[in-house]
Formats: C-alpha cells, structure tokens, sequence
C-alpha cells in the first residue's frame, strides 16, 4: 500500500522516528522551560546534562554491572544532585543580572564538562544495548514497532504532562510561580523560596539526564551528544514560547513529527526545517506559540 507515492510502511517509520526524536525533543525543552520560565535562567548547559544521564548509564552498566533500569532512576538522581551543586555555588548569584550572564556561565560549564569527557573517551560513541526487557519488536500488521522506541514515547510523555499537571495544577506549582514572581511574599507565608529555587534547578536537569538514559540505547553515547541536540532543543523552545511548560511539551513533539515527514518528503530540508518554522513564527507570532505577548 502507497500513499503520495510512498510505501506506507516507510512512512510511518519516519513517522516513529520523527515521534522518539520528538519525545527528546519534548523533554529536553521541558528541562529548558521550567528553568527559564521558574527561575528566567538561559541554561546553555543543559545539552551536556543530557549528554552526562547518557554517560553515567554507561558507566554504571560498563564498571558497575548497573542495568538500565537501576540507572534511569539513579542517573537523574546524581545529575540533579550536581545541578543543585551549580545552582547553589554558581547560579544563584546572577539571579538579577541580565540573562546574558547566565548564559555565559552555563556555556563555560558545558566547555568545560564536554573537554573532560572528550579528553578521557575521545569523540567516538560508546554503545549501550537495548534492556532485555525491551529487545525486539511488535509486528501490528502494517508495520512493525521496535519495543525500545514505544517505550521512548510513552516514558517521554508520562513524564513531561505529569511535570505539566505538577506545575500548573497543584498547590506546589502554584507557590512556585508564585516564589518566582513575589519571593518576599511567598517567604511571609514561612515557604523556604530558595530551597524552592534550588530544587527546581534540580529537577530541571534531572529532566534532561533522564532524557540522556533514554536515548543512551538509540544512538551512541558520546561527548558530542548533547551540543547537537542543544541548538535545535533551543528553537524548539523559542517557537512553543520561552517558559511555557505545555508550549514545549506540544512543539517538541509536533516538531518532530515534522521532522519525520520532511525526511521522506524532501530530506535535504530535514536538517533545517526547525530553524525556518522558528523563523515564521517569530515574525508572525514574536513570544511564540504558547507564549504570552508582553
């Protein structure tokens, strides 16, 4: 069966593709978003957590025996543990300054971490098999689905609308934005706003290095990872509109469905088409899709 012209079957793979690139999508910029939209912190660094989650299941499974389920809870532990190192060491210190330093600082953290594992494993990847729970594939007639990428998508979207309904339907997400916007207020009701602050960070991150266990078995875990991943996660964030939770959650996934299609289509537009959905919704909709014009 065709459809344009295509099999159908190669279609809805890069349609499968297109949606576990936009799973990462989606967490990634989940990640980004409540960092920026909580604590209006730009989070250059944010690639390299990702790419670190990635990098502490390999090293958990290669010198430790540690299997993949152990490290998809135990890596975000560790890498929001670090985060809230840097929030409270670093970060916390250019809360009021302008979003440039922040921007600055988590790049030098990201040179930094990336020159550290580059210099120990060099640039070539690292594989990390598929969990045996999750080997294999299900054939649903019109084509067959690999087990580990289902398990992607439906990992990637209980977390990110789970983080949604937290934030923006419950008590604490309400003296979250609360804290961000009037902290002295906030403190008069006995909230600890910047323990607050500093676990949000947290979380944030551990976003980001449970994307990194993710991903470890889809492609190879390397130092690269997380800058090639970082500038498309960046627009995904600009056109669902900069600190919107849903925003990034809906754009990520969308994206890369559009993505998927673009390769099957017109592949050589597959790389870019990203940046020119950023570019029109920019210059029709400035504070992007989900975003609230100022």
């Amino acid at each position: 069966m065709e459809l344009f012209g295509i099999p159908l079957q190669a279609l809805l793979s890069q349609l499968l593709l297109g949606l576990v690139n936009g799973s990462f999508y989606a967490m990634l910029s989940l990640g980004l978003a409540v960092i920026f939209g909580l604590l209006n912190v730009i989070n250059f660094a944010h690639g390299t957590l990702y790419m670190l989650g990635a990098f502490l299941a390999w090293m958990g499974l290669s010198y430790l025996g540690l299997n993949y389920w152990v490290m998809l809870i135990v890596a975000p532990i560790l890498v929001g543990a670090f985060g809230i190192v840097i929030e409270k060491t670093m970060l916390r210190w250019l809360y009021k300054l302008d979003h440039l330093y922040g921007l600055l600082l988590t790049f030098g953290i990201t040179l930094m971490i990336e020159g550290i594992f580059r210099s120990i494993y060099g640039v070539s990847g690292q594989p990390y098999s598929v969990p045996d729970l999750l080997q294999g594939a299900t054939n649903l007639g019109f084509m067959v689905l690999p087990n580990y990428r289902a398990w992607v998508v439906v990992a990637s979207l209980i977390v990110c609308f789970a983080t949604w309904f937290v934030i923006e339907k419950t008590r604490l997400g309400a003296y979250l934005r609360a804290g961000t916007e009037n902290p002295k207020l906030v403190e008069a009701f006995g909230i600890n706003v910047p323990l607050m602050v500093t676990l949000t960070y947290g979380f944030g991150v551990a976003l980001a290095a449970f994307a990194g266990v993710l991903a470890a078995p889809v492609i190879q875990v390397s130092p690269l990872m997380g800058s090639n991943l970082i500038i498309t996660v960046f627009a995904v964030v600009v056109i669902g509109g900069m600190g919107s939770i849903l925003g990034s959650i809906i754009t990520g996934l969308v994206l890369g469905l559009i993505e998927g299609l673009t390769r099957v289509f017109y592949p050589e537009l597959s790389a870019t088409v990203v940046f020119i959905i950023m570019a029109i919704v920019l210059m029709v909709r400035p504070a992007g899709l989900f975003g609230k014009e100022k």
